[in-house]
């Protein structure tokens, strides 16, 4: 709930500097109440939206994907494994912070229901008066004008002059609709009446609506009588967030402003176009940040699992690359080598850094040596690398070098390196699978996974979490090169069954590790599981 809180923010404060630095002083005032309004509902929605063409965590050259398994009903069946989309998490927080929301969002209705029943006092204390689809409510004693909905309130101590141009005014408020702008900021108030910028949403858009009613108003009305109107007195207001005022001293200055300001040109609506690379980047951020829960002191809070360097990032897309494209040529190869060098720190000379100058100056051949270059350019900018880096470094590089895992420079990253599958000489096998065949080992692994999960995975959550329907959970897990089971991580659309998931996967007994060149390493699997519930 707090991570997707803080994405709301984040994206509103984004869309409103936009909109002040490019788009308030224009005079496309509909344009305007448009992109207010689509911004206001993308900052709630776009949290939600995950693209997983955005999304490359892991590639799929390093994760075995088994069998589905369906659990719930008496015939467990095997099928082709399926794509799943990521589904965002179900983040809690603690009751301190609940019981916080809930008070404000109380004391935030409390307020709305007090303005709307002052508004209805108005109503029915004042005559009224029919006038084509309008109601007009005459204020007694009162030189105030505002209007909800399709009800104009004019003070009986205006002028005729004074009410018919107001008058006008308030009609384009009510044709408009622009009650239903103001009342669906209001709503956002309530559910984030923490949340500054919701404010100022509001306020945005009610300054809106009178820049749209004067625009309107003044085409069958003198200017200058409108003016008058504006500054001949000392105006009284409700101060009530979902009306349209006309007399509001804040608002005066800045409309006879916009009054007097020359049509925008039309190319000027290109600016409206700066919507689109900011929507694309919030979608990527979206999409390739994982929000996960962390229990720390019995207290679950959320945590961002994509923080990586420059450095690592660079690094795992040479990794990548390299299994994207598979064999790599004499140029990519000297790269590489050249970054061993690097790394180990052998014969560290000036000739070895004049190498590597002219490796990074010469123009790229490949993809896969521009990227090689990437890291060296990094690794000289940040002039040392730390820990994590030189794991990640360490990591690519026993890959690529020859005989690698038998070099006693490597040992010390062996146990962290997961083997992609394309690569990997021999799987995990199941305890009690190993006197078979290779294509039998993989049979037998998936059919007793498939049959520890039926067994052991609590159907009953099916009552306690109310759940219906197919529900599908998608598990990623590594056999270390110890052949225990670890870093397990689930994705559910609930988050008991990524915790029921969790718990089964990490009682599966120990398994022989898979093996390249003669060393035990790590293999990532993934497991996706449906759930369906019977009726």
């Amino acid at each position: 709930m707090l991570h997707y809180i803080i994405q709301v923010i984040a994206f509103q404060l984004f869309f409103l500097i936009i909109y002040d630095a490019f788009l308030k002083k224009e005079t496309f005032f509909n344009w305007n109440r448009v992109y207010l309004l689509v911004t206001a509902l993308f900052s709630l929605i776009i949290p939600f939206i995950k693209i997983s063409s955005f999304k490359h965590i892991i590639s799929q050259d390093y994760v075995i994907k088994l069998p589905e398994i369906i659990i719930g009903n008496n015939n467990p069946t095997e099928i082709t494994p399926i794509e799943l989309s990521p589904i965002l998490l179900n983040n809690s927080t603690s009751w301190s912070w609940e019981l916080l929301f809930y008070f404000g969002a109380i004391i935030a209705t409390l307020l709305f229901i007090f303005k709307l029943v002052k508004l209805l006092f108005l109503f029915y204390r004042n005559p009224k008066q029919k006038v084509s689809n309008f109601l007009i409510i005459s204020l007694l004693k009162s030189n105030m004008a505002f209007s909800f909905f399709n009800f104009i309130f004019l003070g009986d101590n205006l002028s005729s002059d004074e009410r018919e141009a107001i008058l006008k005014h308030e009609m384009v408020h009510v044709k408009e609709k622009h009650t239903l702008d103001l009342l669906f900021f209001e709503l956002l108030r309530i559910l984030f009446w923490f949340n500054p910028l919701v404010y100022m949403y509001q306020n945005r858009m009610m300054t809106l609506h009178e820049f749209i009613a004067d625009d309107e108003a003044v085409k069958n009305h003198s200017k200058k009588h409108y003016y008058q109107n504006l500054l001949s007195q000392v105006f009284e207001t409700k101060n009530i967030t979902f009306i349209n005022p006309f007399f509001k001293k804040s608002l005066i200055k800045k409309r006879i402003i916009m009054l007097q300001k020359s049509k925008s040109k039309q190319i000027n609506l290109f600016k409206y176009a700066l919507l689109i690379p900011l929507v694309f980047g919030m979608l990527i951020y979206t999409s390739c940040i994982e929000a996960t829960n962390v229990k720390k002191d019995g207290v679950s809070i959320t945590k961002d699992i994509d923080k990586e360097s420059p450095l690592i990032k660079k690094i795992k897309s040479v990794k990548h690359q390299i299994q994207v494209q598979g064999n790599l040529n004499e140029n990519e190869e000297k790269g590489l080598n050249l970054l061993l060098k690097i790394t180990k720190g052998e014969n560290f000379d000036q000739g070895l850094v004049n190498q590597v100058r002219d490796y990074t100056s010469q123009q790229a051949d490949s993809e896969l040596v521009k990227m090689i270059s990437e890291v060296f350019e990094q690794i000289q900018m940040q002039g040392n690398v730390s820990d994590e880096e030189n794991k990640e470094l360490k990591g690519l590089l026993v890959l690529t070098s020859e005989g690698g895992f038998n070099d006693p420079f490597f040992a010390d990253v062996i146990k962290y390196v997961d083997i992609p599958f394309a690569v990997i000489e021999q799987p995990p096998v199941f305890p009690g699978c190993e006197n078979l065949s290779a294509n039998e080992q993989k049979k037998c692994m998936s059919k007793n996974i498939s049959m520890h999960v039926n067994n052991n995975f609590n159907i009953k959550l099916a009552d306690s979490l109310n759940l219906k329907g197919k529900q599908r959970i998608n598990i990623l897990f590594k056999i270390d090169n110890k052949g225990d089971v670890v870093d397990v991580r689930s994705r559910a659309g609930h988050d008991g069954l990524e915790t029921e998931a969790i718990r089964v996967i990490k009682t599966l007994p120990k398994f022989k590790p898979g093996e390249y060149e003669g060393k035990q390493v790590n293999v990532l699997y993934s497991l996706p599981i449906i759930f369906a519930v019977a009726e």
